[in-house]
């Protein structure tokens, strides 16, 4: 039994102080001032001082990629979803384009019999989507699987689904959220060829966005939303990352939508201006663009019209981020320092505390209808996180996490530091120390 005692909690849209008791896996009593505690459970409990601390609850990220099974030379399970602990990321959602491709019940199966026992974060998976595995799609079990994936947009191996078909199909047959990567490949193709002609085998990263552009995204979300539109799909388009997107949703209450929109943290972060300063590193697909796009993007978060903030967190070795638009591998991990980094564009104004904690965790845990978390709430999964705001905290070669040993926020100092995470009701990350304390799988009130 944990008393979180005289915290700023931050919840709900408000941030109030008071205390909070744990018992077990859940929060039991949520005390709206600290004077408000008896006696009895001040002498019962193990009582944590939070004076001066935020208690938010754990953040939910619909979107990494873990790279386990069959490119664990990147990341595993074990690796990464220790750094998403250090980082307040209780809860993850990972992708299927693995070794082999998470595009079977099997394959499905065999990820979530790893993860019971070297998951260190609650978590789920998505089962991809093909052309040709529609039968596969139909079996999934809607209370333990977060959702479908479909890449709308280039993949490895077969998970281009490019076949009208097949997306008619799924989007008519399948009553699950439906996830998509959204780049319109006949666009990015004539791209390629245009800049090759230009600049050669492997331009420059700069002009990474130009190649894989903001015309490929929203022509490509448009057509995600069409289908979905048609068939009255739950559709949530990943990692937006353009102004021109943002009028295809509508600015309405979460609880209100069937398409929904995620945003990633290197997004909101960076912009086209970083690519001479840092390089491949902040090569994703879709590209980072420009400031005009992040300021859109924000204001879509503000306005209601994006609903979620994830990281889209993909490590590669340093080696393998080496070259241009083309050698260079697209994608990098944040999911260590996601929160931080939110917390860092708060005190620039930019987005209030509790918007970052609502779309964060709130929005996930709706979106998705995860069962009891993404909330403080009496009866909930006690995954909470204590935060230092006024601790400075740099990132450094030591204290990076990800098997990959690299960020793209390595030597940034931010001003806030993740000081304990508890997982279902145990402290899995205690002042730069990780604990042995397994995750659960997530469960969903479809």
């Amino acid at each position: 039994m944990y008393l979180i005692h005289n915290a700023t909690i931050i919840n709900e849209g408000k941030s109030v102080k008071g205390s909070v008791l744990t018992e077990g896996e859940f929060i039991k009593t949520i005390y709206n001032s600290p004077n408000d505690v008896p006696t009895d459970i001040l002498n019962r409990a193990t009582v944590i001082d939070a004076t001066n601390l935020w208690l938010v609850p754990g953040v939910i990220d619909d979107q990494v990629h873990f790279r386990d099974p069959g490119l664990t030379h990147k990341g595993d399970i074990t690796t990464e979803s220790r750094a998403a602990i250090a980082g307040g990321v209780t809860s993850f959602m990972e992708m299927p384009n693995t070794k082999p491709q998470t595009t079977t019940i099997e394959a499905l199966e065999a990820k979530f019999e790893s993860a019971e026992s070297r998951a260190f974060s609650n978590y789920s998976f998505y089962l991809g989507a093909t052309n040709d595995n529609l039968a596969e799609l139909r079996k999934v079990d809607k209370k333990n699987v977060c959702g479908i994936k479909i890449f709308m947009g280039s993949s490895t191996g077969n998970m281009l689904v490019d076949s009208r078909q097949a997306l008619e199909r799924i989007f008519g047959e399948i009553d699950m959220i439906i996830a998509t990567h959204c780049e319109e490949e006949e666009i990015i193709q004539k791209n390629i060829a245009y800049y090759k002609g230009l600049y050669g085998e492997d331009p420059h990263v700069k002009y990474h966005p130009l190649i894989r552009s903001a015309e490929a995204c929203y022509q490509s979300s448009a057509k995600a939303i069409e289908l979905a539109d048609k068939y009255g799909a739950r559709l949530h388009i990943l990692h937006l990352s353009t102004a021109r997107e943002i009028s295809l949703f509508e600015a309405k209450p979460l609880i209100e939508k069937k398409i929904t929109g995620e945003v990633c943290v290197h997004h909101l972060w960076f912009s086209d201006e970083d690519y001479e300063k840092y390089g491949t590193r902040i090569k994703w697909n879709p590209a980072v663009k420009t400031s005009e796009d992040r300021t859109a993007i924000m204001q879509g978060l503000l306005n209601g019209r994006l609903d979620v903030i994830a990281t889209d967190h993909a490590p590669h070795l340093l080696e393998e981020k080496l070259g241009g638009c083309f050698k260079a591998a697209s994608g990098g991990p944040l999911v260590q320092h996601s929160l931080q980094m939110m917390i860092e564009l708060s005190k620039q104004g930019k987005i209030s505390k509790e918007e970052v904690v609502n779309k964060m965790s709130h929005a996930p845990a709706a979106l998705f209808r995860v069962h009891k978390r993404g909330y403080i709430r009496e009866g909930y999964y006690a995954d909470l996180v204590l935060v230092d705001p006024n601790k400075e905290y740099t990132i450094t070669q030591d204290n990076i996490l990800y098997k990959c040993k690299w960020s793209p926020l390595e030597g940034e100092t931010l001003s806030s530091t993740i000081s304990k995470t508890f997982l279902n009701g145990e402290i899995a990350f205690d002042n730069g120390r990780l604990n042995d304390i397994k995750g659960k799988a997530l469960t969903f009130d479809n």
